[in-house]
């Protein structure tokens, strides 16, 4: 089975982090964040987990940019049940 979704956050409403707990078996999680270059923004991220406290990312989110939006995406396989991903961010402009 494959479940995508989409969920654009409006100006009024942005925070500084993203976070999505694994509650069923999985084969591939994959985050992708864009955001406005001219913001110039910086994404890191930390796992979590029942037994254990945060750490950095086993691997760090992939930027890129288009123009005038700059993307990131973070990619991991087979993640932990009940595992906690947190992805952060920070403009620098």
């Amino acid at each position: 089975m494959w479940i995508e979704y989409a969920d654009t956050v409006g100006d009024d409403k942005w925070g500084n982090w993203f976070q999505r707990a694994v509650r069923l078996p999985t084969e591939q999680l994959e985050v992708q964040l864009v955001f406005p270059s001219a913001f110039d923004p910086v994404v890191w991220g930390t796992e979590t987990s029942m037994t254990a406290e945060a750490t950095p990312l086993r691997t760090p989110p992939v930027r890129s940019d288009d123009g005038e939006r700059r993307q990131f995406t973070w990619i991991t396989t087979t993640p932990a049940l009940h595992a906690r991903y947190r992805l952060e961010w920070r403009f620098r402009a």
